[in-house]
């Protein structure tokens, strides 16, 4: 079932796994209503290093690469109760950190608020089948639950996502249900609250590019546990969350498409851009455009589907640059002269000393315009 969805949800995709961890986990301890104990879920994102679970079925793979500790800080923020709040720059996994932790903890990772400008209550806790409402009236039957009540009423994990694109006001209804794990329905009268069960918690996510835009009250950050996700700072992790990445989604069409050289040469293009200083010590003035992981792994999939389709299968570096300015260029034009810049010193130096892949690199700057 999973391979027919375009993006299973996490627990469905790694199914296998789950049910291995959970048949090696019946004698750890764990919070109430969770599916795995705390050591598990690490395991689960972490992955077993080789070692077969579930009685020797399967190993558990590594899904987020990174910092392992800030991983384990976030479990146990979440087995104590407390509210988890992952906040960084775009593209750095924190969504992916939360469908993972949802999965693992709740067996459900699609719990979910998306928060944009214009979410609502009604978005966010429960809204009315208004056909009902007035046929019978004000029950549990006309009501419809939004994410924040099911997670209450199952004892499971709701996630938040892009909560400081919400207005203020919208935020700030969560501060009473996470003080008080009860939510008020004031239209169902003396019957009017639900009790959370246990379980029930809320991981929110936050860019640190739209601070300002919606900042959080106090009140509310106060009934968060904070953890900041940095981007990734090694080259050869980043070659390697590409590779994974791209290989996955590419499936059987992978083949010849996930090319070791051109995988270095952008996870290195990416790391220089973002950092602003390239291997040599040269500073580069660096584009305000968001150079992510995640952005990285767009570009080169975008770039092998290109070879699949029209080149017979093979990587074409002249697609790879077109790819690479649309994302450079994606919010800011100004940053064409900056990337046109790096073209012109870093990569031609390094075309000039080693050729190759580097300076079919810097021929197809052409494109760059």
């Amino acid at each position: 079932m999973a391979n027919k969805l375009i993006k299973p949800p996490v627990e469905l995709l790694y199914q296998e796994e789950l049910e291995a961890l959970a048949e090696s986990d019946k004698n750890n301890i764990k919070p109430e209503n969770w599916r795995l104990s705390p050591k598990a879920v690490r395991t689960f994102i972490l992955g077993s290093k080789g070692e077969k679970l579930g009685g020797g079925k399967i190993a558990v793979s590594q899904k987020y690469y990174g910092d392992d500790a800030l991983v384990e800080r976030c479990i146990i923020s979440l087995a104590g109760n407390r509210g988890l709040m992952l906040v960084g720059e775009p593209g750095t996994a924190k969504t992916m950190l939360s469908e993972l932790l949802s999965a693992a903890i709740s067996g459900n990772s699609v719990n979910t608020v998306q928060g944009t400008a214009g979410t609502t209550d009604d978005n966010i806790k429960y809204s009315w089948n208004y056909a009902l409402l007035l046929a019978k009236g004000a029950s549990r039957e006309s009501l419809v639950p939004a994410p924040l009540y099911i997670g209450m009423e199952q004892g499971i994990i709701t996630r938040f996502e892009e909560i400081t694109r919400c207005p203020s006001e919208i935020q700030d209804t969560l501060i009473s249900v996470m003080s008080d794990k009860v939510l008020s329905i004031p239209e169902l009268g003396e019957e009017g609250f639900l009790f959370a069960k246990p379980g029930f918690n809320i991981i929110g996510t936050a860019n640190t590019r739209d601070r300002g835009v919606n900042e959080m009250s106090s009140a509310l950050k106060r009934r968060f546990n904070f953890e900041t996700v940095f981007p990734i700072n090694n080259v050869n992790l980043e070659c390697r969350i590409i590779e994974d990445q791209c290989a996955g989604m590419l499936g059987e069409n992978a083949g010849n498409l996930v090319d070791k050289d051109v995988i270095n040469l952008i996870a290195v293009t990416f790391h220089e851009l973002r950092e602003g200083v390239s291997s040599d010590g040269s500073k580069i003035d660096a584009p305000s455009a968001v150079m992510s992981t995640a952005e990285a792994v767009s570009v080169y999939y975008q770039t092998a589907l290109g070879g699949f389709y029209y080149s017979g299968g093979k990587i074409m570096i002249d697609n790879l640059v077109q790819n690479l300015m649309g994302a450079v260029v994606k919010e800011n034009r100004e940053d064409l002269a900056k990337l046109k810049a790096y073209f012109n010193s870093v990569i031609k130096t390094r075309a000039k000393s080693r050729g190759g892949i580097w300076g079919e690199f810097y021929e197809a700057r052409k494109w760059i315009k």
